[in-house]
């Protein structure tokens, strides 16, 4: 039998929200049935858009199961990739909780001017760069990074 739960909080309604469950509302009470159930769902379906969206991780388009497989597994690699760096090197700044699609725009994609030589490579990005300040943070901070391997 699905039975609907309405959130209250006291006597007001802070937010009108109907859920449609087979869970008795004696068993879990309706606000932790928002919070602990519902909102994690529709979090890990953003995540999963995100990915699919930002990183056209859905583009499956070659004829065999292996190498779509292959496609699907990278653009998961590059996503994980994306999100450690977001945790680790953007803390802190205006795109600490910016989407894949957002960081990908802004400190992936720029036209720079690499020059690689026997001791170091060299990165030369424009002057007018509107996220130089971000870059040289994250640039900082991944420097600190423990080497593992």
């Amino acid at each position: 039998m699905l039975s609907r739960q309405i959130l209250y909080c006291g006597e007001q309604l802070l937010k009108m929200r109907q859920v449609v469950t087979s869970l008795p509302a004696s068993k879990i009470p309706p606000s932790k049935l928002y919070t602990k159930k519902y909102c994690p769902r529709g979090e890990m379906e953003n995540r999963i858009k995100e990915q699919q969206l930002d990183l056209l991780a859905d583009r499956t388009s070659t004829q065999t199961f292996q190498s779509n497989q292959l496609r699907l597994w990278i653009h998961s690699w590059a996503y994980v990739l994306i999100n450690a760096f977001r945790q680790h090197c953007l803390k802190k700044t205006s795109l600490a909780k910016a989407t894949v699609g957002r960081i990908r725009l802004n400190l992936l994609k720029l036209g720079a001017r690499i020059k690689i030589s026997c001791r170091r490579n060299i990165i030369a990005i424009a002057s007018a760069c509107p996220y130089q300040d971000i870059l040289s943070i994250a640039n900082k901070r991944i420097k600190t990074i423990p080497n593992t391997g």
